[in-house]
């Protein structure tokens, strides 16, 4: 075998040895550590469709652990519906004077959103501190959880506030089947 023939066989194995080589992979960011406030206070928009019918608006809502005060107004400002929970129950007032009560908020949310979201879950999901039995499918670079499946919804953060571990979220886009619920937060306040 000539010197040129060895050097090309040589520089071929190289190539071959290169091109199997598996790249290293970046170590995973640490998870953050989240802790859910028990009461805060957030306001943003909202917009929600169960695959047939589409509504948005804004949404102001108050969150302590014996009581939520959710209320959804139009793009235009004016107020769609008022909807309470607190441990006797819940009660919803629409705009046009319904008044509707049930033993929990879970019977009256999707009367304004068309869509079933399970209530107890939602004060986790919008701080991006799921519970234990949620998965955390993907973090982002801080250790966030960037995606998360939870009683079979599937739910997004695509966006946080800053780019510190503890930070809020920005947007949230929750999904399950046909319904679609995004929820980009514009303020978030930590109520005592």
């Amino acid at each position: 075998m000539s010197r040129r023939q060895l050097l090309a066989t040589l520089l071929g194995a190289a190539v071959l040895a290169a091109g199997c080589a598996t790249p290293a992979l970046s170590p995973a960011p640490p998870a953050a550590r989240r802790t859910a406030l028990d009461a805060f206070a957030l306001e943003g928009r909202l917009s929600a469709s169960d695959g047939e019918r589409a509504a948005s608006g804004r949404l102001e809502w108050r969150h302590h652990d014996q009581r939520d005060d959710w209320t959804v107004l139009s793009p235009l400002g004016q107020i769609v519906a008022r909807l309470e929970r607190t441990a006797a129950g819940a009660l919803l007032r629409t705009a046009d004077g319904g008044r509707y009560e049930a033993a929990s908020a879970d019977e009256l949310l999707p009367r304004i959103l068309g869509v079933d979201a399970p209530v107890a879950r939602l004060p986790g999901w919008v701080q991006a501190a799921p519970g234990p039995d949620a998965e955390i499918r993907e973090r982002d670079a801080a250790g966030r959880p960037a995606l998360v499946i939870d009683a079979g919804w599937r739910i997004e953060y695509p966006d946080y506030a800053s780019d510190e571990p503890a930070a809020p979220p920005r947007r949230i886009d929750l999904s399950r089947g046909d319904a679609r619920l995004r929820l980009i937060i514009d303020s978030w306040t930590p109520v005592p």
